[in-house]
């Protein structure tokens, strides 16, 4: 059987979740997957919902899964989600991260930097990059979201 391409992951951060994206970067090119960084590249300050969106349409048109990172996850999230074909889980726990991907096929992780250390986003980028959605009941569930 031949191997497997590597994934690709798309990730990106606003001012406050710089660092940590770089350290979840760094994490991911360890384990194989392929990294499109789309900034930010510095601590400067800059509008998040850019960011957001930007990863957003690139999931969506490359069928990928993607991270995004700001100081509490929520503004990050609440953008993502205005993209129909874009389930963005906020996730301060692996549990939530393993349930977001079982039941609602999340294709974007979101952490609040301010709210996660680098060993605890590794921990919860680590459970939802290996869990499977479950489908069955939930597949209709998740089809019910874009119904809109």
């Amino acid at each position: 059987m031949p191997n497997a391409s590597p994934e690709t992951i798309f990730i990106a951060a606003d001012h406050a979740g710089f660092i940590l994206k770089n350290q979840l970067i760094d994490f991911l090119k360890a384990k194989s997957f392929i990294v499109n960084d789309l900034g930010t590249n510095s601590k400067d300050s800059v509008d998040y919902p850019l960011y957001a969106h930007m990863l957003s349409k690139e999931i969506l048109e490359n069928k990928a899964r993607g991270i995004l990172i700001c100081g509490s996850g929520i503004g990050m999230d609440i953008s993502a989600n205005r993209h129909r074909g874009i389930r963005a889980a906020l996730c301060h726990n692996s549990e939530i991260a393993q349930l977001s991907r079982k039941h609602n096929n999340s294709n974007v992780l979101v952490l609040g930097a301010r709210f996660c250390d680098e060993a605890l986003a590794k921990e919860i980028l680590e459970s939802w990059l290996n869990t499977e959605f479950e489908g069955g009941r939930h597949e209709r569930r998740v089809e019910l979201i874009e119904k809109n």
